[in-house]
């Protein structure tokens, strides 16, 4: 019997990445293009579609090497979030860069329409805080500020979406224009009582709802594709998920109460809650959709920090602090334990729970003594402060939060990060076998498999309680002095 392969699509931050996955639910192959990050403004964070889409045909090719065509299942695609593309709908060719989550230019945009009675409507309709973080704010930018982007609507030839639906677009040739609920819910363009997209929304953030694309069921039908003529024949793409809710389902949180950390560029802390919103939507969290089986939707809790790898990344090619980012488990273990040096990675703000957009990154806590491991370990520490304050909001909101965090995501082999994650949430950590449980997740969507991936180290706690929130405490105090 020949083996049949998912061939999965995760389309990240820093690059993309394509796997086929057996239908055990083993990785049989994977590799990785990436694709420039463009920052020629302070804040500002582009993607070239045209490269990701160059990328994405090269990557084809390698894996139809890997295989032969008949032994295609069908297409899987997870994606970065929140970042706003913009093309034409005759040509399917991007009007403009893309706008990455991370970039905070459409602060602007959020600013002038901000009033506490409007902040708090958004906040009901959409579960999340009125942020430029989100893709709504981006795509007003882009209608302002980019004049193909402008001329485009004027002309009715305008496609806004999410990364997920650009890659449909261009798959299927223009002749399937959807995303799902689990990307459309982070736009703030999607009501999230509902699940469709909001006229009031659309008011607010001045975007006209037919620029937008279906939102349809997480394995509902995405179009069919020959992968860029590569294939004598189309396949189907069988499942769409937002990076995050791809791992959460790659982890097996089924569960109200389980919950997982994703260390990427950034991090997102997700929590399942079942298939009721909370009764308190006015949190200091983000409420979302963790996706939409055969229109039965379950929802999560989220706190999102923007700068997780990012921040080790800015050591190695700002700070040139670090070689590679795998040092820094070693720098971090070998660091004073007096020294008391705390970062602030307010880079572009501090998301969730603290909604601090107007602060600015710094180390406080500094001595004459504090050197290179110093400030590679309160890099690390700082990570960890963010999610152990982003758990307490979920007990507070939902109080049957599980004991155990499940991690997965291109940190999970530092050592030093592990353990002090454990130490300071006082909770185990499993860490998942591989790094691709985004990719993992929406294949399992795809093939309807619900068998949670396998995890291959555990940490327990090594430090006691009390030395803990001492730690913590530094943090609450540094970050109220900044305020």
């Amino acid at each position: 019997m020949t083996e049949k392969y998912l061939l999965a699509i995760d389309q990240s931050t820093q690059g993309t990445k394509a796997l086929l996955i057996d239908q055990r639910n083993q990785v049989f192959w994977k590799t990785i293009l990436t694709h420039k990050q463009i920052s020629n403004h302070p804040d500002w964070i582009s993607h070239d579609l045209a490269e990701i889409k160059a990328n994405l045909f090269l990557l084809f090719k390698k894996a139809l090497q890997q295989i032969k065509p008949e032994q295609l299942l069908g297409l899987a695609i997870t994606n970065q979030r929140e970042s706003a593309a913009a093309w034409s709908r005759k040509t399917g060719n991007p009007l403009c860069q893309t706008i990455v989550w991370q970039d905070n230019r459409a602060s602007s945009v959020v600013k002038s329409i901000a009033n506490l009675e409007l902040q708090r409507e958004v906040k009901a309709l959409t579960g999340l805080a009125l942020s430029p973080y989100f893709t709504g704010a981006k795509w007003n930018w882009m209608l302002i500020n980019e004049p193909k982007v402008a001329q485009a609507a004027k002309n009715n030839d305008l496609c806004l979406g999410t990364m997920d639906s650009w890659l449909i677009y261009q798959l299927t040739n223009g002749q399937s224009f959807k995303t799902e609920p689990s990307n459309a819910c982070r736009t703030q363009l999607m009501n999230i009582h509902t699940g469709s997209w909001d006229k009031k929304l659309a008011q607010i953030f001045k975007i006209d709802l037919s620029y937008l694309p279906e939102i349809i069921s997480s394995n509902g039908s995405f179009g069919e594709t020959d992968l860029f003529g590569l294939l004598p024949f189309q396949i189907p793409i069988l499942s769409v998920l937002g990076d995050s809710q791809a791992a959460l389902f790659a982890h097996g949180c089924f569960l109200p109460g389980d919950y997982k950390i994703t260390f990427g560029t950034g991090s997102s802390i997700m929590l399942n809650i079942g298939n009721h919103l909370p009764q308190n939507i006015q949190n200091k969290l983000n409420t979302s959709i963790a996706w939409s089986l055969n229109g039965k939707t379950t929802y999560v809790l989220e706190g999102n920090i923007n700068y997780a790898g990012a921040s080790i990344s800015w050591l190695k090619d700002k700070l040139d602090l670090i070689k590679t980012p795998a040092e820094t488990s070693n720098l971090a273990l070998n660091a004073d334990s007096e020294d008391h040096t705390i970062l602030i990675p307010a880079f572009a703000g501090l998301g969730a729970p603290y909604w601090k957009n107007d602060i600015s990154a710094a180390f406080v806590g500094m001595k004459i003594t504090t050197s290179k491991n110093e400030l590679v370990r309160a890099t690390l520490n700082s990570l960890v402060y963010q999610i152990t304050d982003v758990l307490k909001e979920f007990k507070t909101l939902y109080p049957n939060v599980n004991h155990v965090i499940h991690v997965d995501g291109g940190m999970i082999h530092n050592k030093y990060l592990m353990q002090y994650l454990s130490d300071i949430t006082q909770k185990k950590v499993k860490v998942a076998t591989i790094s691709e449980l985004s990719a993992l997740g929406t294949a399992m969507n795809a093939m309807k498999h619900t068998k949670a991936a396998d995890f291959n180290q555990v940490y327990i706690p090594k430090m006691k309680a009390e030395l803990a929130d001492s730690y913590l405490q530094e943090w609450h105090h540094w970050l109220s002095k900044l305020d």
